[in-house]
């Protein structure tokens, strides 16, 4: 996986562990696994060779390989034992089977290629026989809801036939439900049971407001505050299986709305829950921060994420994977980003102007000041600069005034391109970058600000063409 360090962010894997077996399902996953010995044959396939790939987060690597012999039969078999986890042994054919290794990993699979799961057998594996048994069971159903789903988009919503066949549907996912309720009723201990409740999705409350109609926000809200109760964060397993990286991506981007306050909110509840299972907070903190990596979302404001995952977690107290260099060259970065964030005052910027007058944002009278940091040479910024001028030729008599500052470039060229360009308002540059460092953070050129009347900010990371809708929404507020 990928961990922070001084400016990028990369990727490292570790390796955890878990086995399949009546014992496995019942012994302590801290405790050591044995010594693989898996064998698997396959009716019917060629001699060749076999892939064991394992599972991190959402990671998938090459651990072993085998011989394939001429009856289809190959076996996984070393000193080291493997992590306990999610594997899948890959075939020639490009079919493959889903394994689950725990840390009993002696047990045998029988199978026929072309039709591996409905003539799977396992012997000396209690998970493997309940994945099959739960893979088979979802197969067998799942032309039923194909079907359902087909026959849907043919019929009117809230007709007599499309009630029928959402209650046919629903009855199915009844179901579904019963057959994995009585696996882990049976099974409770069984890394199969705590790797398949831990993917399940909460049920969807009916939540009502006083005038009948669904509370969509409680329900919303609901939904993800329970979307992680059936995770076993002390069971390191897990992240060996694509369960937590899949339940954090949809978590993250789909169930939280994308504003910088709300992923906030949601980053905070779910990183708090795992500060004492150092893993899942060191998975946590580092996908979460680098989603929100500056230059790498659409999101507006993806510093705020960022300032408020680097400054809250990786600190030298917390970021245990960090070396201290590494941390303080982060909190600096946070720091440079943390005065120009939506919603906060804009800072001000003195500096001298292109006839060689102190200028300051804040003399400026306009109500909406948009400031343009650029650089001539940038091809975006020239591409962005006429935009500029027609949004300024449209706006001028609306309120609306600009503050341009150059960047890392020479008084001459910045001279030249004020006058080729044509940019409106006030032009200032400081070649020694005294008065402007630590004031709006810039990633890329050219980077646009949008301050109101009350001088905050209320857009950021802008293209020309959007000015005009964060301008709008402000005077509609």
């Amino acid at each position: 996986m990928r961990y922070l360090i001084i400016i990028s962010l990369a990727f490292f894997f570790l390796a955890c562990g878990s086995s399949a077996n009546e014992a496995a399902a019942t012994t302590d996953p801290k405790s050591e696994p044995e010594s693989p010995n898996i064998e698997i044959q396959v009716e019917g396939l060629a001699a060749g060779k076999s892939y064991l790939i394992g599972i991190f987060t959402d990671q998938q690597y090459r651990i072993d390989s085998a011989q394939i012999d001429a009856t289809g039969k190959m076996l996984y078999s070393r000193e080291e034992p493997y992590p306990p986890g999610f594997y899948m042994a890959w075939f020639p054919t490009n079919e493959t089977i889903q394994i689950l290794i725990d840390q009993d990993q002696t047990f045998s699979i029988k199978t026929k290629a072309g039709s591996i799961y409905p003539s799977i057998s396992v012997t000396g594996s209690v998970d493997n026989d309940l994945l099959y048994q739960n893979l088979n069971f979802q197969f067998d159903q799942q032309p039923k809801f194909n079907s359902i789903a087909q026959q849907l988009k043919g019929v009117a919503e809230g007709s007599p036939q499309y009630q029928e066949l959402k209650n046919q549907e629903n009855q199915l996912i009844a179901e579904r439900k019963s057959h994995l309720d009585a696996i882990f009723k049976d099974h409770p201990n069984s890394f199969f049971t705590i790797f398949k409740k831990a993917g399940q999705n909460p049920e969807v409350r009916d939540v009502r407001n006083p005038d009948g109609t669904v509370n969509n926000n409680l329900q919303v809200y609901l939904y993800r505050s329970e979307f992680w109760k059936d995770v076993d964060f002390s069971d390191e397993r897990l992240l060996y299986t694509p369960v937590i990286a899949n339940k954090l991506n949809r978590y993250i981007s789909e169930i939280t709305v994308q504003n910088q306050d709300s992923i906030i909110k949601s980053a905070k509840i779910l990183v708090d829950q795992v500060l004492d299972h150092p893993e899942y907070f060191k998975y946590f903190a580092n996908s979460i921060t680098l989603k929100y990596e500056p230059t790498k979302t659409t999101l507006m404001d993806p510093e705020a994420v960022y300032v408020f995952m680097v400054q809250n977690y990786f600190t030298k107290e917390r970021a245990f994977w960090s070396q201290e260099v590494e941390v303080n060259a982060l909190q600096q970065r946070a720091g440079e980003m943390a005065g120009s964030l939506l919603g906060k005052k804009g800072p001000d910027v003195q500096t001298k102007d292109i006839n060689g007058q102190m200028k300051s944002i804040y003399e400026m009278t306009a109500p909406y000041i948009v400031i343009f940091m650029f650089n001539p040479d940038c091809d975006h910024c020239q591409e962005e600069a006429p935009e500029l001028v027609k949004f300024y030729r449209e706006w001028k008599n609306k309120g609306v005034d600009v503050f341009t500052i150059a960047l890392d470039t020479e008084e001459a060229a910045w001279r030249s391109f004020i006058k080729s360009s044509g940019l409106p308002g006030t032009h200032v540059h400081d070649p020694t970058n005294r008065s402007i460092y630590g004031k709006y953070y810039v990633d890329n050129t050219p980077e646009v600000y949008v301050l109101n009347p009350d001088r905050t900010i209320i857009g950021k990371n802008l293209k020309i063409n959007q000015i005009a809708t964060v301008i709008g929404q402000d005077q509609n507020k």
